[in-house]
């Protein structure tokens, strides 16, 4: 079949193929004395530009390494437990941001940045869970890291904990409140699915950066179950971070 070409005097192509409703934009340029003819694509067609990408990647990954209450979790867990103990943790925080984007794209986050009843409550609630870790953390027993006839309900018990972790946190949805829309163009189609994508391309760089935490201070947790003293030192370092990350969270602010 031969190909049409599309003349930008007249509008039209030289076949009998309608012109699509979003058609290139054509130049007529000369190339070694013949007529030929360049084609640009159309503004805006895709969702999201690959320079946009690009960066918000860049942004994400180096967020994800930022020390905050997320990848300390992430850390301390992984020290005294071991790396898959880490990942599980590290899932369960991921589910969390799923929660967290959604309910950003769908405006439901606003309520946080609007209304301070709803800020402080959850603030509380989150601060309360990470004094209770800080708790258990204190009370722990050496002998109790090295348990293994329930490593499988531990396991969801460190995904629970991390979901519920992340989503009482308002300050992760005031966050995405504020980046991820950065990164949108209403040109580009719908923002609240650019905002979804945005949301799981974070989602994706966090998941990778808090496994390679796993693994890196998975490390520690056999030198660890060789030493009672390390680990009991452990967990009130992990403690004292729980504590910490409460009262940050506690004294916060929308």
């Amino acid at each position: 079949m031969k190909a049409g070409r599309y003349w930008p005097e007249s509008g039209r192509s030289t076949n009998s193929f309608p012109r699509p409703e979003c058609a290139p934009e054509a130049d007529t340029v000369f190339i070694e004395g013949e007529l030929a003819i360049r084609l640009r694509s159309c503004e805006g067609e895709g969702m999201i530009s690959f320079d946009t990408l690009l960066t918000f990647v860049g942004a994400a990954t180096l967020l994800a390494w930022v020390p905050g209450p997320d990848n300390l979790f992430v850390l301390t867990q992984s020290a005294l437990s071991g790396r898959m103990v880490g990942v599980y943790v590290t899932l369960g925080l991921c589910v969390g941001l799923i929660v967290h984007t959604v309910a950003v794209s769908l405006g439901v986050a606003a309520i946080f940045q609007t209304s301070q009843m709803a800020f402080d409550a959850l603030k509380f609630v989150g601060a309360a869970y990470l004094l209770y870790l800080a708790y258990r953390a204190f009370t722990a027993k050496p002998d109790e890291l090295e348990a293994t006839k329930e490593r499988a309900q531990s396991m969801r018990q460190m995904f629970a904990r991390g979901v519920v972790m992340n989503v009482t946190n308002p300050k992760v949805a005031i966050f995405f409140l504020a980046f991820l829309p950065q990164f949108t163009a209403p040109e580009r189609g719908s923002v609240v699915l650019q905002m979804l994508m945005l949301g799981g391309v974070f989602i994706l760089c966090a998941f990778a950066s808090f496994v390679l935490i796993s693994v890196l201070a998975g490390s520690l947790s056999r030198w660890l179950r060789q030493s009672s003293k390390g680990q009991l030192w452990l967990n009130r370092v992990a403690g004292i971070v729980f504590v910490g990350l409460a009262v940050k969270l506690a004294t916060s602010h929308r």
